[in-house]
């Protein structure tokens, strides 16, 4: 059986990695906001406006205790997921965790990039997206730096670049 979770902070590439490396592997791939979006039928900034952070957070708990026991997966989760309840231990007890870890310029680079729509980041100039994530990477790495293990990623902007890292992945795993 194969469960595999994604960790990291937003724009870290989880989603990209996760999809690469589900496909690999040939079992589904699930991200957690996704999930959360489709059982709601709500987008992320919508239950962040109607229910708050912390309602979200309730939620997102919710959902990650289901979407988590499921067998043969690979699974990201939003980067605040490991940050709040007993999240981080939960996932080490059920799943192979990996942190994709990226400095500040590589995470601000990708979230450019970036399509979706961040309710957390939303508005700022480049200057100030950049000593968020500094000054939000310092609170969250001691959730991060739990996971089983890490990877540092560089800028994801090629396929070449996501092959890569699921190679590492697999390697690391020996999947």
């Amino acid at each position: 059986m194969v469960r595999i979770i994604l960790i990291g902070y937003m724009g870290a590439g989880k989603t990209t990695v996760g999809k690469a490396l589900a496909a690999e592997l040939g079992v589904p791939f699930y991200d957690l906001d996704w999930y959360i979006t489709t059982r709601y039928r709500r987008t992320i900034p919508e239950i962040f406006a109607q229910q708050g952070e912390e309602g979200f957070r309730e939620l997102e708990r919710k959902m990650l205790h289901e979407a988590a026991e499921f067998e043969d997966i690979v699974l990201s989760c939003g980067g605040g997921t490991p940050c709040f309840f007993d999240n981080m231990e939960y996932m080490n007890s059920l799943a192979d965790t990996i942190y994709l870890k990226a400095e500040p310029e590589i995470l601000a680079q990708h979230l450019k990039m970036g399509k979706g729509k961040r309710p957390l980041i939303e508005g700022k100039t480049p200057e100030e997206l950049e000593a968020y994530i500094q000054e939000s990477l310092q609170a969250r790495e001691p959730f991060y730096s739990q996971a089983k293990y890490t990877l540092d990623i560089s800028l994801l902007d090629t396929f070449s670049k996501i092959d890569e890292c699921v190679k590492i992945i697999k390697d690391m795993l020996k999947v």
